[in-house]
């Protein structure tokens, strides 16, 4: 498993690897949400989504 870092993505569905904010990608409007690590990465407006790490817990 790769070391956790700023700029590291995560799909929906996925177990969060980092706690910290994270960026919806691909989207118009600004999508940030936090996660904590463990939780799963969620959809963002009902569709599958990768997710960036912006800010590191």
């Amino acid at each position: 498993m790769m070391k956790p870092r700023l700029g590291m993505t995560a799909r929906t569905g996925e177990k969060c690897p980092k706690s910290g904010v994270w960026k919806a990608m691909g989207v118009p409007e600004t999508a940030t949400l936090s996660v904590s690590r463990g939780n799963r990465m969620p959809a963002h407006g009902n569709k599958n989504v990768s997710w960036k790490l912006i800010i590191m817990f």
